[in-house]
């Protein structure tokens, strides 16, 4: 009941619209995670298609992912190969809406979970992108982690909930295109709320304590920022 867990944060640029290519990417983040004896790995968001949103909403068929896309099995091979789990941001089409979403796969690849963006930027809002209804808590042996998305982070009630549904660790991808939250921000919403807290982006990519210390810190891109988490 109160084995560890190492998780990690990739950070890496992606190349804007090729999803095929940006999932190589994904997989060898995993991979070099894995390496670190990762057991999970967060993405930044939008990380397999970059923040061209313009162009999703024009084509959504082309640039939207969906859990069981045959263009993500580059990444599902190097989750099972390795046995890490991952959470890679993507946009989503469904319903005639396109979200902002990160898609979870398990240690063997599978599909787990979908997390959908609760709040968008007006810039998001604008593009005519929709926001997610739901929270979103993974299972991941004992441990319960909760995905964000970029401006969630910025919503002290998205973490609180996350804490209230027993969450121990708040995964967050960020935004490719301008950085993440300040570190001061990450900070608080661990301390408040008692998690762990993982941030992946562009730069400034690492791990928190809930007492507010960075753990691990992401180096040169591509990199990750691997650190392990005891119960608290």
């Amino acid at each position: 009941m109160n084995a560890p867990l190492t998780v990690a944060a990739g950070q890496a640029s992606c190349v804007a619209l090729d999803v095929a290519a940006n999932v190589a990417t994904a997989a060898r983040l995993v991979r070099l995670a894995a390496d670190q004896g990762a057991e999970l790995v967060v993405l930044p968001e939008l990380f397999l298609t970059g923040p061209e949103l313009t162009a999703v909403v024009v084509e959504p068929a082309k640039y939207t992912v969906g859990e069981t896309d045959s263009r993500l099995d580059p990444l599902a091979d190097a989750c099972a190969d390795s046995r890490t789990a991952a959470v890679v941001g993507a946009p989503v089409w469904e319903d005639g809406r396109i979200l902002v979403s990160a898609h979870v796969l398990g240690r063997g690849g599978q599909p787990v979970g979908r997390y959908d963006k609760q709040h968008l930027t007006a810039a998001e809002r604008a593009v005519g992108i929709s926001a997610g209804t739901l929270g979103h808590t993974v299972s991941l042996d004992t441990w319960r982690l909760g995905v964000a998305i970029g401006e969630d982070v910025h919503h002290a009630e998205h973490a609180r909930a996350a804490a209230r549904d027993g969450c121990q660790v708040y995964l967050v991808g960020t935004p490719l295109d301008r950085p993440g939250p300040p570190d001061s921000l990450v900070t608080e919403r661990a301390a408040d709320n008692g998690l762990y807290t993982v941030l992946a982006g562009p730069v400034g990519s690492g791990i928190w304590h809930p007492e507010g210390e960075r753990l691990a810190e992401a180096g040169a891109d591509p990199s990750v920022a691997a650190a392990t988490l005891e119960r608290l």
